[in-house]
């Protein structure tokens, strides 16, 4: 195996027992590394102290993650335009505060024989928040309801040209010189 010292310097391929003396030497663990190399690595540590740190780094991580938090709007394939929009509304600010939402349409009854229905309102509402939002996941059925989910970042406002400054001359008078 290949051994790292207790001072992380690398003392080169060694027997497993002349690991462990150079382990109990320095009054620390023979922990292995990486397995799976050709020959395995093991290393000469502190074993208590590396799990403290691994958990130490672990937790520091999960700190550092940004937990993206899912926003939902329900509607039926009856909802009138006023109602629509004031979930759209809600829709808009939760997609400009970066949050993730997902647009339910619910069936009652026989509604559900007609998913083109709700899937044009679903396109609607998806072209309605183009401008913060894009579709991350197309509308489909699940169960009784017809679901999409809108992601924030929408398509971009063009750029306007950028205007190009041209000299104009203008024709002076036959008389100035």
């Amino acid at each position: 195996m290949r051994l790292i010292g207790p001072n992380n310097e690398n003392v080169g391929v060694v027997a497993i027992q002349e690991a462990l003396k150079i382990a109990r030497a320095a009054n620390k663990d023979l922990v292995e590394v990486s397995p799976n190399g050709n020959p395995p690595v093991c290393r000469v540590l502190d074993y208590g102290k590396f799990l403290y740190e691994n958990t130490k780094k672990a937790r520091e991580a999960r700190k550092a993650q940004k937990i993206v938090e899912v926003k939902e709007i329900q509607l039926r394939p009856k909802s009138n335009d006023f109602h629509t929009g004031l979930k759209v509304k809600d829709a808009r600010r939760w997609l400009e505060e970066g949050k993730k939402v997902r647009v339910r349409v619910k069936f009652r009854g026989r509604e559900i024989t007609y998913p083109e229905i709700a899937r044009k309102d679903l396109m609607g509402i998806a072209e309605e928040l183009s401008d913060v939002g894009q579709i991350e996941a197309q509308p489909l059925m699940e169960g009784r309801a017809m679901i999409m989910l809108l992601a924030p970042g929408g398509r971009k406002p063009p750029k306007p040209a950028a205007v190009k400054k041209e000299k104009t001359e203008e024709p002076q008078a036959e008389g100035q010189a």
